[in-house]
């Protein structure tokens, strides 16, 4: 049987258009996209599409765009072998984040890939992103299974974990990198899975999908001449539950004693505050240097090798199931789906 696929379009420069008096790249419809990808058809497969009316630019992505994706794919679960996310590339690894935590017991492809180029463009990486993505959703196994069984997003040469990815350029073609975990696949004259990095699932179970997340949450950015005044407003923020500090190296922070009293205070106030390092590659290690066996002291949270985009949609999401704040700081040490190593 052809391998049936859903694309679900929200926009990004794979489908924009130049503005023909502004000269500004804008978000068009799919159709016109379709239209510059004739290729796609020598493919066989049943394509339907759903899209975004109208189409967004990725900076303007939000929790309401997620829930309208998740349901997109929750409703045609059972129809389609795989689905496509078109998303501009600003907040794709957001997007996939978020996406993983929300489609619980995942047992199909969700790729989600854009471009850098417009693919009306003469010389465009949308063309070629779009068919590999197309390709890999339909792949499956000898057993007849889904080759990939996650969220997982696809650029140029590679297939990464959605959820350990991060955009790393806004230039090149290859434009995301995942620095803590291993491409699913490699994309040159053909596409090469790495089975061991590949989510496994033995007994898959009925999806889930969680749509309530709590965006009541925050991030602060640690450096060398951090204003107290400035930094005590950010803690205090009205209703924050939950804070990702975004710290030097294997986490640490500094040790000035205002600092350190400043979070202990917004622990104790149940504010979960989630340690994650500045660093692309690498994690948080508590014990390796004083200044993070400190601010461990005080009740943060390691957030061990989470990427940024995984931290923030993490706790959005566990939040959002309602769990207190006890409850989200054990679980948000727990793997979810792959997102993090322990």
């Amino acid at each position: 049987m052809k391998p049936k696929i859903l694309i679900i379009y929200t926009g990004g420069t794979i489908g924009m258009i130049e503005d023909s008096v502004t000269k500004a790249l804008k978000p068009f419809d799919f159709t016109h996209l379709m239209d510059n990808v004739p290729k796609v058809k020598m493919l066989d497969y049943e394509i339907d599409n759903i899209q975004f009316h109208p189409p967004i630019d990725s900076s303007d992505m939000d929790i309401e765009h997620w829930k309208t994706i998740a349901r997109a794919i929750a409703e045609n679960y059972s129809k389609y072998d795989g689905f496509v996310v078109l998303h501009g590339t600003d907040t794709m690894a957001y997007t996939a984040s978020a996406l993983s935590f929300m489609l619980s017991n995942l047992n199909k492809p969700v790729i989600i890939t854009g471009s850098q180029l417009p693919i009306g463009e003469v010389r465009t990486d949308g063309e070629e992103n779009l068919i590999t993505a197309l390709q890999i959703a339909a792949d499956r196994t000898v057993e007849g299974t889904s080759t990939v069984r996650e969220v997982a997003i696809l650029f140029e040469n590679y297939l990464w974990r959605g959820n350990r990815s991060t955009k790393r350029s806004a230039d090149n073609f290859n434009a995301f990198k995942s620095n803590n975990y291993p491409s699913l696949a490699k994309i040159g004259l053909g596409i090469h899975f790495d089975r061991d990095a590949l989510n496994k699932i033995k007994y898959p179970n009925p999806l889930e999908v969680h749509y309530e997340l709590d965006n009541n949450v925050m991030a602060v950015d640690l450096f060398p001449g951090l204003n107290e005044k400035v930094l005590r407003q950010q803690l205090q923020t009205p209703g924050i539950k939950g804070i990702v500090l975004r710290t030097y190296g294997a986490g640490n922070a500094p040790t000035w004693p205002w600092f350190i009293k400043a979070i202990k205070e917004t622990v104790e106030r149940g504010v979960v505050i989630l340690n994650v390092t500045q660093c692309v590659n690498g994690g948080v290690h508590t014990n390796r240097y004083v200044s993070g066996d400190v601010l461990a002291a005080t009740g943060v949270v390691s957030g061990h090798d989470l990427t940024f985009e995984a931290a923030i949609t993490k706790m959005m999401f566990l939040f959002g199931l309602g769990l207190d704040a006890k409850e989200v700081r054990r679980r948000i040490t727990i793997p979810i789906a792959g997102e993090m190593t322990i």
